[in-house]
């Protein structure tokens, strides 16, 4: 389960309060326009960005002032993060060593998570000669590997095409369901919450000023949705 209770964040003019919780296995579509704190908020949950008053926390730990890497979560961004010089085994491999000297069973490991993703069959093969959806999928891949409760999302496919998005969010949809992940996903498409999502939250100015289930919202959308259909 993933709370924040009275988080506040001020950034010069910007303010950021929220109150949120998410039971396990929920999944999360974040939206809202430019600068309404969509990625301030993932942030926090990460680790990047620490809380002025409030407090976030996964499990029932708290986590408000943990570094990054301690924090029991995946992230995958928007362009992946994959080295260039290293393999998609070995980019998948940084998940479990940085320094890539794995054990026999960390190998099968990342081969496993590689086939999850279908993957397996270009694990010799550099980012370079990868499709943009192939890099996706590794980069997927290297985020199922550290086997975290929470998985955060920030617009990872907007580069793909239509379809290889739909694609990406069918595998992304899948694996939740098989590891029951709770999500949050950062996007300014709502057919993507619509494919992905339980949940749907928007921000306006830093304030939550819509937040429930994803499919009775929609079902008599509110005014301030309607920009978005």
């Amino acid at each position: 389960m993933l709370s924040l209770e009275h988080v506040m964040l001020r950034n010069g003019a910007f303010t950021l309060s929220v109150d949120l919780t998410l039971q396990k296995g929920q999944r999360l579509g974040l939206i809202g326009a430019s600068g309404s704190g969509k990625s301030t908020l993932l942030n926090l949950v990460a680790g990047f960005l620490v809380p002025d008053t409030g407090r976030i926390l996964i499990d029932g730990s708290d986590v408000s002032r943990t570094d990054v890497a301690s924090r029991p979560l995946g992230i995958l961004f928007q362009d992946g993060n994959l080295f260039p010089h290293l393999s998609a085994f070995d980019n998948v491999a940084l998940g479990l060593r940085p320094d890539l000297r794995l054990s026999e069973s960390q190998r099968e490991a990342v081969t496993a998570c590689l086939d999850q993703v279908g993957m397996a069959a270009h694990a010799d093969r550099l980012p370079k000669v990868l499709s943009g959806g192939q890099q996706s999928r590794v980069a997927l891949a290297r985020m199922l590997l550290r086997d975290k409760p929470l998985a955060l999302l920030d617009e990872p496919f907007s580069a793909l095409d239509p379809g290889l998005r739909r694609d990406m969010l069918g595998l992304v949809s899948d694996l939740c369901d098989q590891a029951r992940l709770t999500l949050i996903l950062v996007t300014h498409d709502l057919r993507e919450v619509q494919n992905l999502c339980t949940d749907l939250c928007l921000l306006d100015k830093g304030q939550v000023t819509i937040r429930g289930e994803m499919q009775t919202i929609l079902s008599d959308p509110p005014a301030a949705l309607r920009p978005w259909l």
